[in-house]
């Protein structure tokens, strides 16, 4: 087994650092995670485990020490404080990339997207946010690709996953550690919104790093994987839970309404609602010639995996397996 490889992940803790870190070390990389609190094994997951803060630039030069990839996976949770914090945290990626010659892999949005580039986004559609958040995402793309350094970039539809706790499926059209007896969807029935399923997007993101002589020095990918509307996302619930009466039912936007002068979360949320008020599908065309295949697990599977992690349904769910 070839371990010379050696990828830092910041923000490890979260779901899709968590499935990072799972499949670069399938591919044989040596792996570190900066969280800012170890799990209580020094090595789980045969990761080794750094404590510092992502805001911290010496922390973060530190773990990136002879390191030829930085994932940064990093995000304020519950959407609070995006415009103290993901700036800087990304200019100390970008410093300690420029220090050890590392790509630099960014697990990308859709929320940099305005209305004008829906409802087929691809790699090069205009970059027009009408929120903070989406001018954020926006600046983190303009600084990696003006940094000097390599980067790739894997932009997704909103996240599904055993791992995906503070998520739009998670946290929205169901509830955490209930059985489902209910879908609520944030938008029309008929509106198809871009999901993804976060261990196939660790999984890709290992596979096109296995593929690192044919990656531009600033590249950029769109992981189309499931583009559902409200009918089919209830169905495919529906079959996961082998539940064939369960109603489908509107997001209660007037409560978020309510609640958000006093969450700051909820705030953020609902700035967000121009996401299910229009289809928005992510072109993997680029993607699926450079991988050669869809690499995308079979949505019961996900879904079923998906709603055993999050507690909705008994069982064990196994957040190893991809689609190959």
């Amino acid at each position: 087994m070839n371990t010379s490889k050696m990828a830092l992940v910041i923000g490890a803790n979260g779901g899709i650092g968590r499935e990072a870190c799972l499949a670069l070390k399938r591919h044989d990389w040596q792996v570190r995670a900066l969280v800012r609190t170890p799990p209580a094994e020094q090595n789980a997951h045969g990761v080794t485990w750094i404590k510092g803060d992502a805001m911290n630039a010496t922390d973060v030069l530190g773990a990136a020490a002879g390191a030829q990839l930085i994932v940064h996976a990093v995000n304020p949770a519950g959407y609070r404080g995006w415009d103290k914090v993901v700036l800087p945290m990304l200019d100390n990626t970008i410093d300690a990339a420029k220090a050890t010659g590392a790509r630099i892999v960014l697990p990308g949005t859709i929320y940099n997207f305005g209305p004008d580039a829906f409802p087929l986004l691809r790699e090069d559609s205009p970059q027009h946010p009408i929120t903070r958040k989406g001018e954020i995402r926006a600046e983190m793309e303009r600084r990696l690709a003006t940094a000097g350094v390599r980067v790739l970039i894997l932009r997704c539809g909103d996240f599904i996953g055993p791992q995906a706790a503070s998520t739009w499926f998670s946290q929205g059209l169901v509830q955490p550690n209930k059985p489902v007896t209910v879908l609520r969807y944030p938008g029309d029935y008929s509106i198809a919104h871009a999901w993804a399923y976060l261990p196939d997007v660790g999984e890709t993101m290992a596979r096109l790093l296995d593929r690192e002589h044919a990656l531009a020095d600033v590249d950029v990918f769109h992981f189309g994987g499931y583009w559902l509307d409200g009918h089919a996302m209830t169905e495919a619930v529906r079959r996961a839970t082998n539940s064939p009466r369960i109603p489908l039912r509107r997001f209660p936007w007037w409560m978020t309404a309510v609640l958000a002068p006093f969450m700051e979360t909820l705030r953020e949320l609902r700035k967000m609602r121009y996401l299910w008020q229009s289809p928005i599908q992510l072109d993997d065309r680029k993607l699926v010639a450079f991988l050669g295949n869809k690499p995308y697990t079979p949505i019961d599977e996900a879904l079923r995996a998906t709603l055993m992690g999050i507690g909705c349904l008994s069982g064990r769910s196994d957040s190893a397996h991809v689609a190959v």
